[in-house]
């Protein structure tokens, strides 16, 4: 186990989880919230994450976040990322 900061959140936590305990469920309804919405929509009406930020309702912190794990990678341009 590592201790880490946590990226929603900001406090420490010392867990193999990428987010603390106290945010694990709300990044859970996050990540299922975009997978939605791409399915929804498709990955050629992603244009920018301010707009899924809109759309969804998640900060874009978090979608940028997102964003660069393997599951949702190049579903934007890395142009169209800001």
């Amino acid at each position: 186990m590592e201790f880490k900061k946590c990226p929603r959140c900001g406090n420490f936590f010392h867990s193999d989880l990428e987010v603390c305990q106290a945010c694990k469920t709300n990044e859970n309804l996050d990540i299922q919230k975009l997978r939605n919405y791409i399915d929804l929509n498709g990955t050629e009406n992603c244009q920018n994450v301010q707009q899924i930020s809109i759309d969804t309702g998640i900060n874009t912190k978090n979608l940028n976040r997102y964003l660069g794990t393997a599951e949702f990678s190049g579903i934007l341009n890395k142009d169209s990322k800001k």
